[in-house]
């Protein structure tokens, strides 16, 4: 059985807690043994943590503050986050990043937010997982700010070639999950160009469900029909994809597994 590693997952939100249990021993039947877990805020850190302390050593906590929470008492999250990071252990700094989609009436403040928490990854020597909703450019003029200091994943990558060499050249990875299976996303043209070497996957579940279940809720166990694709648009096994993504993911979790 391939193994695959989904880099990320918010399986401690409300949509799986009526079945998380089966939710996992579905994507252990498909191969899927480690699940990343990116934080959002503090509403949702005691459902992260006990999610992951309930599976420990399959289900590893990251901590940040999504751009999206970047509100008016961002300061106060960012404390609580620096505490957490003096208290325990995570696998990575995220979810954290640029977002201005939504609202752009934080953007000075998700950018002062997003660099401190950079530095927070710097001083753990964590990688980080970027969050880069019509903002890509953007953050991956942030990261190079840093020199190199930093590793992770631009995760959810859905921009273009020269972005994806940007990305590549800084070091990072680019996180790829369902929105590679829609049909207008364009997104294959880009992945046809890119290297395995330079992948990790990923769901996002409950979010951006994969072909052939768009519309309803994702889960990890739907890797699979992301590893097909990417198989199909690279023409190359499916064992392949699974090997080589898996072998990046781990990579960039060293300090954890």
């Amino acid at each position: 059985m391939m193994k695959l590693i989904d880099t990320h997952c918010h399986l401690y939100l409300e949509e799986f807690r009526v079945d998380l249990d089966d939710v996992i021993k579905r994507a252990e039947t498909e191969g899927v043994a480690q699940f990343y877990l990116p934080a959002i805020d503090s509403s949702e850190t005691d459902r992260l943590l006990s999610t992951a302390e309930k599976f420990k050593g399959k289900c590893f906590p990251m901590m940040g503050l999504h751009p999206c929470s970047v509100k008016e008492n961002y300061q106060v999250e960012l404390r609580m986050i620096e505490e957490w990071f003096s208290k325990r252990s995570f696998a990575a700094v995220g979810e954290i990043g640029l977002d201005y989609y939504w609202d752009i009436s934080f953007k000075s403040q998700q950018i002062e937010a997003f660099k401190r928490q950079i530095n927070l990854a710097i001083q753990y020597d964590l990688p980080i997982v970027i969050h880069s909703r019509n903002s890509l450019d953007e953050c991956i003029d942030v990261v190079g700010q840093f020199n190199s200091k930093i590793q992770g994943i631009f995760h959810c990558f859905s921009g273009n070639f020269q972005q994806a060499q940007a990305i590549i050249g800084l070091g990072f990875y680019l996180g790829i999950g369902g929105v590679v299976t829609y049909k207008n996303a364009g997104l294959s043209e880009v992945i046809k160009l890119i290297p395995l070497e330079n992948i990790v996957l990923e769901t996002d579940a409950p979010y951006l469900t994969p072909v052939p279940f768009r519309g309803k809720r994702n889960e990890s166990s739907y890797l699979k029909y992301v590893v097909q694709k990417i198989a199909e648009v690279k023409s190359v096994e499916a064992e392949e994809v699974a090997k080589q993504t898996t072998l990046n993911a781990e990579k960039v979790f060293k300090n954890v597994l």
